[in-house]
């Protein structure tokens, strides 16, 4: 710090700055309207996780580096750790628990299960997520290809095989 420069206090900052700022959104979420008083601060992320307590979103690294937190936000996916839920008022967010109909498991869910496309299964709803946006949006022309538009969901116990193999054949089955 300079000479003569003093470190500014709580009491300082402007009124506005002195303390969490919130919002109220509205998110659908799983196709059901959830409205929300969040601290503008809140990761969607977080939002999902803590306020809605729809847990099967995962955080991993919280840097956008692993794909844990994939979801699909207005038919995209994305890592919900790196965009704050206040920009997407209004949005269409959907998450590993909106994907099965009841009992019935969405093929994408089930080729998972059949392939064993998980081990420890922490990624595993990141990568289902990823893997219905990675159908949709026609990138299953080949295993690489399949590999490529992937490649943004790590799995650390290496299911690699299991997961192609899955995403493939709910690809073929449409």
């Amino acid at each position: 710090m300079a000479a003569g420069s003093a470190a500014l206090g709580v009491a300082d900052l402007p009124t506005d700055a002195a303390g969490p700022q919130t919002a109220e959104i509205e998110l659908i979420v799983n196709g059901r309207s959830r409205r929300l008083e969040l601290d503008t601060r809140t990761s969607l992320l977080d939002a999902l996780r803590e306020h809605l307590q729809l847990t099967g979103t995962k955080k991993g690294c919280n840097q956008g580096a692993c794909g844990a937190c994939t979801v699909l936000l207005d038919g995209r996916r994305v890592n919900s750790c790196l965009t704050l839920a206040l920009m997407h008022d209004g949005a269409h967010i959907t998450t590993v628990e909106g994907l099965a109909r009841g009992d019935a498991l969405h093929p994408v869910q089930a080729a998972f299960i059949e392939h064993d496309g998980f081990q420890c299964g922490y990624c595993t709803p990141g990568q289902i997520m990823s893997a219905v946006a990675c159908i949709a949006e026609g990138h299953t022309g080949s295993d690489d290809e399949i590999r490529a538009w992937m490649s943004g969901n790590i799995c650390r116990c290496g299911a690699y095989p299991g997961i192609v193999a899955a995403v493939a054949q709910a690809a073929r089955a449409g």
